[in-house]
């Protein structure tokens, strides 16, 4: 008896990469491509009407991020089954993802056999993070977790602002800040303020 192959919705905004995608699904006699998506809103209309298996998301769209077009899909369909796909492995975006409930994510520098792999191993029920992924997630997990604040903080040094300036616009004292400034140095291993957002950045807890 055959099972039924797996239904894969592909959300992806560059025309190569989205052929590249189609042609290595339909390679495959136990994978089928349901249908295909440009941005955020394609892909939950899309979401909605196929239900696939699993949803390989890239992570930069058009408009709308594909983590938060990830969370807009399992807000409704709280079991939807999906990868994220990227050329960053910024720590902070892999951690991002998979608390918002990504089954898996993967770089789109991979070989082909691994993404099959992760498509079949998500199917099954399972996360999956390729190994050097894990890696660098382990090597910062739980030791840099910055607070909304010292988030809010770090946007308003990014954008320029002086220390007694961010104190105005978050309705806080300066001695606030510095606090905020201090722990978000400490926990970013950072020399100092400027530092810290160029780290950030980086790591993907930051957008430029």
């Amino acid at each position: 008896m055959t099972s039924e192959p797996i239904r894969i919705l592909s959300v992806e905004d560059h025309p190569v990469f989205r052929e590249g995608l189609s042609t290595i699904i339909a390679s495959q006699p136990d994978m089928i491509l349901v249908s295909q998506a440009t941005d955020a809103v394609e892909a939950l209309s899309n979401f909605r009407r196929h239900r696939p298996d699993v949803t390989l998301m890239d992570l930069r769209l058009p408009g709308t991020n594909g983590i938060d077009a990830m969370v807009a899909i399992r807000g409704e369909f709280p079991q939807a089954r999906i990868v994220m796909l990227t050329t960053s492995d910024g720590d902070g975006e892999i951690q991002r993802a998979m608390r918002a409930g990504a089954s898996g994510y993967i770089l789109k520098s991979m070989p082909k056999n691994e993404l099959l792999g992760l498509i079949r191993t998500v199917h099954a029920g399972r996360r999956y993070l390729p190994p050097e992924v894990a890696a660098r997630l382990s090597e910062h997990y739980g030791e840099d977790d910055l607070t909304v604040r010292e988030l809010q903080v770090l946007q308003l040094i990014r954008d320029g602002h002086r220390n007694k300036q961010i104190a105005d616009r978050l309705a806080i004292a300066e001695t606030t800040v510095n606090f905020h400034i201090k722990n978000l140095v400490d926990k970013l291993q950072a020399n100092d303020r400027t530092h810290a957002v160029t780290i950030a950045v980086r790591r993907g807890l930051l957008e430029i």
